[in-house]
């Protein structure tokens, strides 16, 4: 079992400045604080030449400017210190390498693409799906800056957009062109120098600063359709998709006509349906 103070040296910790301040204005002997220093290590600040902080000069070096600035404004909200990490550190740099070669995997493809919001109208429902995070991404990344710069969520929506994006298995190039610049829009504040990289890969003219900031497109927020799950005495047996609005009646009949549910009722009896909407169906049968 560790000591207190091999914990604290493992983990970069001291007793702080304000352990002094503490027996100060309590008036305490000072002697005991120095006891606890010898027995828990010094309250010493952090300095390069204590080696109990982070050369910020090494890191660059090591992972590029942008990488080191998302790491830091994703870490911790503006108001908060943070510990340094290495393996945080890692991830930010494992996930621009992600958007990096995405983007550049396809660059060639998406260079020479245009859209207009009508090429979005009557979407598949997984395009409905991926423009539909974009947008909420869009929106929340804007509240997030401007409401009070909590940069460290704006950032976790943009990861969040960027693992939707990754798993999308259709081939609307318009669509992916309309994430894809966006995306490295949104990005653009925290890493300007690969957002201005990739902007110029996908075909576009300037810098990102001195394009517009993204803004929601209202429309694409609505939720056409919502996958609820059916259970059967209490186990889920079957997700099905229905209208974001469908009434109880609806959600029955594309039910009962699902082949898994079919499975799990027929020749039996029903004992009753409770449906909360746009929620669950749940379905109880005897026997």
């Amino acid at each position: 079992m560790k000591t207190l103070k091999e914990f604290l040296e493992e983990n970069h910790l001291t007793l702080n400045d304000n352990a002094k301040l503490l027996f100060e204005k309590l008036g305490l002997d000072m002697e005991i604080l120095k006891q606890l220093e010898e027995k828990y290590g010094k309250s010493d600040k952090m300095s390069k030449s204590k080696h109990n902080t982070v050369d910020p000069d090494e890191m660059i070096e090591k992972y590029g400017a942008d990488t080191v600035r998302l790491y830091i404004l994703f870490a911790a909200p503006p108001q908060n210190s943070f510990d340094w990490i290495d393996s945080g550190i890692e991830g930010a740099h494992r996930f621009l390498k992600r958007v990096w070669n995405f983007v550049v995997e396809r660059a060639d493809q998406l260079k020479e693409v245009s859209y207009s919001k009508e090429d979005f109208k009557n979407l598949s429902e997984e395009d409905q799906k991926l423009r539909r995070k974009l947008h909420q991404t869009i929106k929340k990344v804007n509240e997030d800056i401007t409401r009070e710069y909590q940069f460290n969520t704006a950032i976790a929506a943009i990861m969040e957009l960027m693992n939707e994006l990754t798993s999308y298995r259709g081939n609307n190039l318009k669509l992916l062109k309309e994430v894809v610049e966006n995306l490295i829009l949104m990005l653009s504040p925290f890493t300007p120098f690969i957002a201005d990289q990739l902007w110029k890969l996908i075909g576009k003219e300037g810098y990102t600063i001195q394009q517009p900031f993204p803004e929601p497109d209202e429309e694409a927020l609505i939720e056409k359709t919502k996958e609820i799950p059916v259970q059967i005495n209490g186990k889920v047996r079957a997700k099905i998709t229905v209208p974001a609005d469908a009434d109880e009646g609806t959600v029955r009949e594309i039910a009962f006509s699902n082949e898994n549910v079919k499975k799990w009722t027929e020749g039996k009896e029903i004992i009753k349906v409770i449906f909360i909407k746009g929620k669950i169906l749940n379905i109880v049968v005897k026997g």
